[in-house]
């Protein structure tokens, strides 16, 4: 079960929080949590730093300026070996935070043009070494940044439509060919589309999946069914959420729906939860119960475990172990409703 009270809410201040994500920031082997907050209406970011055992007595703001940050993710972008952070932001410029190995940041740079950004994705697309930015806005064009290895991003080449509605996407070798290729999460009754990469940040071979008319808010992928071929989850609202299982060549074996009919997923993470040996699925919900799908260990059964309130507008979540157990717990970020972490606690025998 997940378990939660009011000392494991992050502050206690209300926002329209959009993302959440997991960090040792500080670089003292535990791991800290960075909120992104917004969403269409400028609010402030902020850094909570896990003082251990998931007590997280120091909050800051990240940044001077309150944004309209739909997203935030973190990685080594400048190669100096501490966490920084990117934001995606609506109708603003992305912004870069370069860590100073304390947990202390400052602005770097801004990226990116103004658009309706939805979620940043962080990946070596181009595998030079360093990680580039890929950024989704609905109903614009989503395109990927290539870092310069400082923490600098130039404009790369767009990906999928014009006026797709990718609300997220995920990075992944779908046909094992030693490139990354891409899963476009689409909304607003639009086709879900893998794109095939060439090689040379070229994305025009697209192969569709879904019924074309699907409303999909989150894409995750991992080996779920443990055959050495990755399969994705599509997180979807007023339909079921849904496997697809690939063959390693860059198609669908097979498809498997996850979940109620009148399912409203906006956030989806894939983590092994009970330290079984095989990859479950943790489910954000607007308006209903969060879950988790524990694997029965074929990916094609799962058994489902609520947390969290019925009343809840989860826009994002992440996964980590937050107070050292060995067992992954999971952070929230709710619009309009505090923000909580839950901590994982298996039945012992």
């Amino acid at each position: 079960m997940f378990v939660s009270n009011e000392r494991l809410s992050l502050g206690t201040e209300v926002f329209r929080s959009a993302s959440v994500r997991f960090g040792d920031i500080d670089s003292d082997g535990d791991l800290d949590i960075v909120v992104a907050n917004g969403r269409h209406w400028p609010e402030q970011d902020f850094l909570f730093l896990n003082q251990g055992s998931a007590n997280f007595g120091v909050m800051r703001p990240l940044g001077t300026d309150r944004t309209t940050s739909y997203a935030c993710e973190l990685a080594d972008l400048d190669g100096d070996g501490d966490l920084d952070i990117a934001t995606g932001n609506d109708m603003a410029l992305g912004r870069i935070f370069l860590n100073n190995g304390k947990g202390q940041f400052a602005e770097h740079s801004q990226f990116g043009e103004i658009s309706s950004v939805r979620s940043l994705t962080l990946a070596d697309i181009d595998q030079d070494g360093d990680i580039d930015i890929l950024s989704t806005s609905r109903g614009r064009p989503n395109r990927i940044y290539l870092n310069d290895g400082s923490g600098a991003f130039t404009n790369g080449p767009a990906f999928g439509n014009q006026d797709d509605s990718t609300i997220n996407v995920a990075v992944a070798d779908i046909n094992a060919d030693g490139t990354l290729d891409l899963i476009l999460a689409n909304r607003d009754g639009q086709q879900n589309y893998l794109l095939l990469n060439n090689g040379k940040l070229n994305f025009s071979e697209r192969k569709s999946f879904g019924s074309g008319k699907d409303q999909t808010r989150a894409v995750a992928v991992a080996d779920l069914n443990g055959d050495g071929k990755l399969d994705w989850v599509t997180g979807n609202i007023d339909q079921p959420n849904r496997i697809y299982f690939g063959d390693g060549t860059g198609s669908i074996a097979s498809s498997l729906d996850l979940g109620m009919s009148d399912n409203r997923t906006y956030a989806l993470a894939i983590a092994d939860m009970d330290n079984d040996g095989d990859q479950d699925i943790i489910v954000g919900r607007v308006a209903q119960q969060n879950s988790v799908f524990f694997n029965v260990g074929d990916g094609t059964s799962f058994q489902d475990v609520f947390f969290g309130s019925k009343t809840s507008a989860t826009y994002g979540l992440s996964v980590g172990d937050l107070d050292g157990d060995g067992f992954k717990d999971i952070a929230v970020a709710n619009s309009e409703e505090l923000n909580y972490v839950f901590l994982n606690r298996p039945n012992r025998k």
